[in-house]
């Protein structure tokens, strides 16, 4: 089978309604409480997101694997590292 293979995550957080800087709040606290190797899926609308969400997760030494937009609706993808 070809394509691309779909990363099932082990949590998924719903940010979307919510503004700066409480996503990249959210964000964060769900990470805290993950275990290394778990993979986050955050859902977000607010512009400031597309920077900020990344941003956080390099900053704390996560893996973003996948960024993506549908719409005005982001959708990030971040592995928790040890």
């Amino acid at each position: 089978m070809t394509g691309r293979r779909v990363l099932e995550p082990d949590r998924r957080l719903d940010c979307i309604g919510l503004y700066c800087p409480e996503p990249v709040f959210r964000t964060r606290i769900e990470l805290d409480r993950m275990r290394p190797g778990e993979v986050l899926e955050v859902v977000a609308d607010d512009p400031s997101a597309e920077e900020d969400i990344p941003r956080l997760a390099r900053r704390l030494g996560h893996e973003l694997l996948e960024v993506r937009r549908e719409g005005d609706r982001l959708t990030f993808l971040i592995r928790k590292r040890g």
